[in-house]
């Protein structure tokens, strides 16, 4: 297990443990995290599981692949250089204790 914090906009953070192989989306999912609405299901189909990668993590992810850099365009909050879909990040141990904050909005 993994151990991720998400990051609320109003800044209430929640650590939880996130097996390795699900995405940084269906760990949000699994324990009831605020703020990742994930409507497509992680098909990287919509944009509203985007999240803020903390700056200490970003250079540790895989690059953005084509398909997630043009959804982020379709984010409703606004896009930054750490906008990540949350769909897109998968756990494995290398990311324990990653760091990710939810936008304002998702719709």
């Amino acid at each position: 297990m993994t151990k991720i914090t998400y990051v609320e906009h109003d800044g209430t953070e929640r650590t939880v443990d996130v097996a390795n192989g699900l995405s940084v989306m269906e760990g949000a999912r699994n324990n009831n995290i605020p703020g990742i609405l994930a409507d497509c299901g992680g098909a990287c189909a919509c944009a509203t599981c985007h999240v803020y990668v903390d700056p200490a993590w970003i250079d540790k992810l895989p690059a953005r692949e084509a398909g997630e850099d043009d959804m982020l365009d379709f984010a409703a909050a606004p896009r930054t250089e750490t906008s990540r879909l949350s769909c897109q990040i998968e756990i494995a141990d290398s990311l324990d204790g990653l760091l990710v904050r939810t936008p304002e909005t998702q719709d």
